[in-house]
């Protein structure tokens, strides 16, 4: 089993083409749904009483609910625009809400999963959370500009605290005050984790260990509609075929890799979640074989 840990929200999302009000999303909720493609997951999140039964449902078709908790209050929200490229997001407003005061609880089954994710949260409530679990195989985390901004130190001690840290090549200079996204890579390692995974958007990532780069393409399509959870679909189909396969060998690492961008060329084809909602049993595999055709010379 994988346990997920972050943010379930209510989004709006404005695009060039269409706006979207209180929608489902959340980094967890990204994450956690992309990687039910591979292996059972459990959600530790917390949402208002303002939450609607029907996204409750489409969660609990999804994951296992044990750690998700309602509040009192209203649900978390965030509100963003894009450019016309879809390149640039700008945030308009983030509201805690619930999110605020929320003590996480890891449900007493979750505790032995393997492989946990923290989604980009507050860094010191996941480095505290991670030390509840038994026995953690593999620990990933991502963070965004806002708590490198607000809590940079507490970034750095999270990293020291996990296995991976998956994370988008403007917020990697951001955090080690770094341009070049090798030399950001080795800072980060300094820090204390083994692999370092740089999400550039489009055009794929790159992963590092050791003495390895290990280099990958994005998934090419020609109408992406929608950004939005891109990078969370990254990191929750990587550690998911992970957690299925249970195991941390660098080969399988490197075919995570290739798994992430192609979930995440899935959730921007649609708006909001409905690009990885509406994935089939043969579509994956079908999209991996492009990809491979893609790549090969």
């Amino acid at each position: 089993m994988l346990t997920v840990f972050g943010s379930t929200a209510l989004d709006t999302i404005r695009t060039p083409t269409k706006t979207l009000k209180n929608v489902l999303g959340g980094a967890a909720t990204y994450a956690a749904i992309s990687s039910s493609n591979f292996v059972k997951t459990g959600l530790i999140a917390v949402v208002g009483d303002d939450f609607s039964k029907k996204n409750h449902n489409i969660l609990s078709k999804y994951l296992d609910l044990q750690g998700l908790v309602i509040n009192k209050g209203k649900t978390f929200r965030y509100d963003g625009r894009y450019d016309n490229t879809l390149s640039t997001r700008s945030t308009l407003k983030t509201e805690l809400n619930v999110l605020e005061n929320f003590k996480p609880v890891v449900p007493e089954e979750y505790k032995k999963s393997q492989f946990v994710y923290l989604a980009n949260n507050d860094p010191e409530q996941n480095t505290s959370l991670i030390k509840e679990f038994d026995n953690v195989k593999f620990s990933m985390c991502d963070t965004i500009d806002f708590w490198i901004s607000t809590k940079r130190e507490a970034v750095i001690k999270m990293i020291k605290n996990v296995d991976a840290v998956v994370i988008n090549d403007e917020e990697a200079k951001l955090l080690t005050k770094e341009h070049n996204l090798i030399k950001c890579a080795k800072k980060m390692k300094k820090w204390g984790a083994k692999y370092i995974i740089i999400k550039k958007g489009e055009h794929g990532s790159l992963l590092f260990f050791d003495d390895v780069i290990f280099p990958t393409a994005g998934f090419s399509l020609e109408n992406v509609v929608d950004p939005t959870g891109a990078g969370d679909s990254f990191a929750g189909a990587m550690i998911g075929y992970l957690a299925n396969k249970k195991t941390t060998k660098i080969s399988e690492i490197k075919k995570a890799v290739v798994y992430g961008n192609v979930l995440g060329s899935f959730a921007v084809e649609k708006y909001g979640l409905d690009g990885l909602l509406k994935i089939k049993k043969g579509d994956i595999a079908k999209r991996l074989k492009s990809y491979e055709k893609m790549i090969q010379f």
